[in-house]
């Protein structure tokens, strides 16, 4: 093995046990910042330890630094391949909520933090066996289990609890937006990230998220990413395993890089007639308009030009166009903010060729 490799190698193992220090500390001061910290600092240099065992490269050319957490994934999972479709799911889920952790506000629960810690713990120890035939548990002291007050349950069932804890907050007559939106940050990172969506949400997406959860829609319609994918557990106690894996035929697809606000990998949408379920007039219906005030409604936002509510699905040789139940969302919110008189206006407004 090469110097630089080894010696990357225990940096990563490093913090990966600084992380695990940290997460089984009494005292709550920085806990899941640190967490999450040394968790995603732990993957980079195991990534970068691996990249060399392999035969590839740190730096690019005329580079002084070496490539950062993105590419790291990206050559782990095609130029010196070991890293799994899925793993690499994983690590831009960790990466995002690192970053809004180190960054800004990020709230996790203790389910949360717990699923992500036992995950990424995890992850590593997989790839630390694949790539270099060591087994983390020889860097461990051997132990009991930690005394805990609570005890961990299915995730699905968790991230449903968050959501009810997040609904509670936003209830009317209480002033706790700042604390829900916090909360929702770290669901929506890991939505995101699944998706191939590598950006930190704004609090103009949070806000909106959170309308959407009182105005009733549902966990899978909030976050489609998260609902694409099961979680795996096999094991107990210290050898206990959990993972995350699609599910059966969501197809995974590496993201074109230099891909403007893009992670370096995606769930991929293959029933895309149930995801873009509704023609022209479903979607008039469904945001109380005419047809043609929809019609301008869909101009004046760009909703074609936008894949996460408009696409051209081809059956045979007939082509369709239709519409997601983002674009509900979408002309909703117009219609918080103008009349459907004032978007007909700015719709007329607009040259003969601008109206199509």
């Amino acid at each position: 093995m090469k110097k630089e490799a080894k010696l990357l190698k225990d940096k990563g193992i490093s913090s990966i046990l600084l992380s695990i220090d940290h997460f089984n500390r009494v005292s709550e001061v920085g806990r899941s910042q640190a967490v999450l910290i040394f968790l995603d600092h732990s993957f980079e240099m195991l990534l970068k330890a691996g990249i060399l065992a392999k035969g590839g490269k740190i730096r690019e050319r005329r580079e002084p630094n070496t490539i950062g957490f993105d590419k790291c994934v990206r050559q782990a999972l095609s130029n010196t391949p070991f890293l799994t479709e899925e793993q690499a799911l994983v690590l831009q889920a960790i990466n995002g909520l690192r970053d809004a952790a180190q960054h800004h506000l990020l709230d996790l629960s203790e389910g949360q933090l717990y699923f992500h810690a036992q995950s990424g713990v995890t992850l590593f120890r997989d790839v630390l066996k694949d790539v270099f035939a060591e087994d983390l548990a020889n860097s461990l002291p051997s132990r009991v289990l930690p005394v805990s007050t609570i005890v961990p349950v299915d995730p699905l069932e968790m991230f449903a609890t968050e959501l009810d804890t997040v609904k509670q907050l936003l209830a009317p007559g209480r002033r706790h937006r700042p604390e829900a939106e916090a909360k929702l940050r770290g669901l929506a990172i890991i939505d995101g990230a699944l998706q191939g969506q590598f950006v930190q949400p704004s609090e103009s997406e949070l806000r909106k998220l959170g309308l959407r959860l009182t105005g009733g829609e549902t966990f899978d319609q909030l976050f489609p990413g998260l609902a694409a994918v099961t979680f795996q557990t096999d094991g107990v106690g210290p050898a206990l395993s959990l993972r995350i894996a699609k599910k059966e035929g969501i197809p995974v697809t590496v993201v074109p890089e230099g891909t403007p606000g893009a992670g370096v990998i995606a769930l991929k949408r293959v029933d895309e007639l149930g995801f873009y379920n509704l023609g022209h007039h479903e979607l008039a219906k469904k945001v109380g308009l005419t047809t043609n005030k929809t019609t301008a409604a869909i101009r004046i936002l760009g909703i074609k030009d936008d894949p996460d509510c408009y696409k051209e699905v081809a059956i045979g040789k007939v082509k369709y166009q239709r519409y997601s139940q983002n674009a509900i969302r979408r002309i909703k919110d117009l219609l918080s903010i103008k009349t459907a008189d004032e978007i007909w206006a700015e719709y007329r407004a607009l040259p003969a060729t601008g109206k199509k």
